[in-house]
């Protein structure tokens, strides 16, 4: 019995066998990485922070206050989220080159890695919609017929039943988003930009805005064929009453014209 004791191994030898393996085998680093990367990430996010702020302080800050509470110029930026700075920059809106009744979309000054800075720097103003990914305003998975009966319903008023645009008042506009990219598209709907309503997730859920969206792409993509033959910019009654009173109109008064010519020239003779 004192042998058998004896060759017994202490309980802590199993520990240390199997540490030693780890660190021959590269498995200590992969107990301890995911404690360095979330600390490589917090400092990539610290400085993404601190070069956004910069950004901020020089193209922003006049309109929108030092601290992002806003002014007179322009609305408090705390809680919008890095969608509306994706959005509003991303396009082009801002910087804003002058005061108006709506900022058009304009080329971009930014590059997106100077975005996605300015956007941390708002994002830790106060939280709100963070920038979407390609699973959420892709393609895969839509229901086009869905979308366009979402959009008639929704957006339709404004933008027109094909996203073609349309005027509402005092010098306000909806835009045409006809080739406006996806993601924008998305980001407008979760933010509500200008004079468009916001619809979070509580109102069109993810799946609604995707549908949404593949339904703006079959309805103005390249490849759309329009079985009414010419769409006259897909504007509906205006366009159609106003190519029928010029050209429907004028064919009947040139007619008219016409056949007083031929019976003055009938009675002459």
């Amino acid at each position: 019995m004192k042998k058998l004791s004896a060759r017994r191994r202490h309980p802590l030898a199993a520990v240390v066998v199997l540490l030693l393996a780890l660190a021959c085998t590269g498995g200590l680093y992969v107990l301890f990485a995911p404690t360095d990367k979330a600390a490589a990430d917090e400092t990539a996010q610290s400085l993404a922070i601190t070069e956004g702020k910069k950004l901020y302080a020089v193209g922003c800050a006049s309109c929108h206050g030092t601290g992002g509470q806003g002014s007179s110029d322009g609305p408090s930026l705390v809680g919008v989220g890095a969608a509306a700075v994706d959005f509003q920059v991303g396009t082009g809106r801002m910087p804003a080159q002058q005061p108006g009744a709506q900022i058009p979309k304009k080329k971009n000054i930014y590059t997106q890695a100077e975005i996605d800075q300015l956007a941390a720097y708002i994002s830790s103003l106060g939280a709100g919609p963070s920038v979407p990914t390609d699973a959420q305003y892709g393609p895969q998975g839509a229901d086009i017929a869905k979308g366009g009966e979402l959009f008639r319903t929704n957006c339709a008023q404004c933008h027109n039943f094909t996203g073609k645009g349309g005027a509402l008042t005092h010098g306000k506009f909806a835009p045409d988003l006809e080739g406006v990219n996806p993601k924008h598209i998305y980001e407008a709907m979760q933010t509500g930009p200008q004079n468009m309503p916001s619809f979070p997730d509580s109102t069109l859920s993810t799946q609604n805005k995707k549908d949404i969206i593949a339904y703006l792409d079959a309805v103005n993509g390249d490849d759309t064929e329009s079985p009414g033959g010419l769409e006259l910019g897909g504007l509906g009654p205006v366009s159609e009453g106003l190519f029928a009173w010029i050209f429907g109109l004028g064919a009947l008064i040139a007619v008219a014209v016409w056949v007083a010519a031929r019976t003055a020239k009938a009675k002459k003779s």
